[in-house]
This record gives structure tokens, C-alpha cells and sequence, in this order.
């Protein structure tokens, strides 16, 4: 049995997305999504930068793929985040790994379309394999879902499968309200975390 297990932000989840996965499923007998998760104690976290909650993501990777594959919250991270940082020297994130590989039995390896993250990834020994990155960024889906709310011209439909503009239109309210905020996350080590429980745990 192989596991691949596939690691990203999916916020929201693209057509590119759905390609990886669906390469994925070709690859191994199962495959694992998890959509990064930021929380405070149990509340999730969410910003300009990370709009979509968990649950939401859950639901637009379910429209596509049913039960054909395994989605999970174990790309967890807890506030206060800083205590991931430095990578390897910081406790905090081999416990990381470890919750990433909840539930994983036999052979497995991890998928990235990013060289430094696969880096990191082959640091903690998660096996990368590391694709081609698409031309088709969430993030410049993002843009255009804030363009849209905005009252501007946007082709956000033409990124997303069908079933995925669906859930989007849903939670518009989401959309409306990071439009026109401002972007509450901080990059560090390569890595964006939300300024809110940066620090401390509150």
C-alpha cells in the first residue's frame, strides 16, 4: 500500500489542484489531502491570505472527489506559532510530522509543486516527490475573487471546477469580507502564518 499525502494551502482549491490530485490517485492506493490548518486553542484561524476555513475546503474537495480520497485536518498548526521556528531545531514541528503521518501505514511519499518546500520536506524524511508547478496559483484565484467582490472584471469562474464556484458563491460573504482587508499574515522561513497567535496563545 502507498500513501501519498499532499500538503498545501488548497485555499481556495484550483483546477490545478484537482490535476495534482488526480495524478496522485494514479500513483498510490491512497491518497491524503490536508489543507493547512492555523488554530488558537480550537478556533480556526483565517485571513486575507487564508480565507476559507477548513470545513469549506473539505466541501470543495468532496464535490470533486467524493469519498475517492482522504481528507484531514493533521496539517495542523497551533498557536503561538513561533514555537515551529527554527524548522528541525523547534520541538514543536517533528511533532508536526508526526501528526501528518497519523493513520499512515506502509510506504508513503509526500508531493510538492515547491523546491523549497520540498527541501523542507525531505529534512523531516517525508519522502518528497517534488512536480512541476502549475501556472495556476490559488493565489492569483484569490486576487480575482477580491477583484469580483470589489465590483471589478474577474475570470475566478474560469479557474475553479464548477462544483467549486458553487461553494464560493455560497460563502461569498467570506470573499466580501477579506476584499478590501488587510493581509494579516507574516512569512517566515518560507512559510506564511497568521499575525494573529503569532506570539502568544490568545
Amino acid at each position: 500500500m502507498i500513501t501519498a499525502l499532499y500538503l498545501a494551502h488548497l485555499n481556495p482549491v484550483t483546477k490545478a489542484h484537482v490535476e495534482i490530485i488526480s495524478d496522485l490517485k494514479k500513483e498510490a492506493d491512497i491518497v491524503k489531502v490536508m489543507p493547512v490548518v492555523f488554530k488558537n486553542s480550537e478556533k480556526e484561524i483565517n485571513s486575507k491570505s487564508f480565507p476559507f476555513n477548513f470545513e469549506t475546503r473539505k466541501k470543495m474537495l468532496i464535490s470533486v472527489f467524493g469519498d475517492s480520497i482522504q481528507i484531514t485536518d493533521d496539517y495542523a498548526f497551533f498557536a503561538p506559532f513561533k514555537k515551529y521556528i527554527p524548522p528541525l531545531l523547534a520541538p514543536k514541528s517533528w511533532q508536526l510530522r508526526k501528526q501528518v503521518l497519523r493513520g499512515v501505514e506502509g510506504d508513503f511519499f509526500s508531493y510538492t509543486g515547491d523546491k523549497a518546500e520540498g527541501y523542507m520536506l525531505k529534512i523531516y524524511r517525508l519522502k518528497p516527490k517534488v512536480g512541476k508547478r502549475k501556472s495556476l496559483s490559488a493565489s492569483s484565484v484569490k486576487e480575482e475573487l477580491y477583484e469580483a467582490a470589489l465590483g471589478g472584471k474577474s475570470s475566478w469562474k474560469d479557474d475553479v471546477p464548477e462544483s467549486i464556484a458553487k461553494i464560493i458563491e455560497e460563502d461569498w460573504e467570506t470573499v466580501e469580507k477579506y476584499a478590501n482587508a488587510e493581509d494579516m499574515t507574516t512569512r517566515v522561513a518560507g512559510m506564511k502564518f497568521p499575525k494573529e497567535g503569532w506570539s502568544k496563545n490568545s
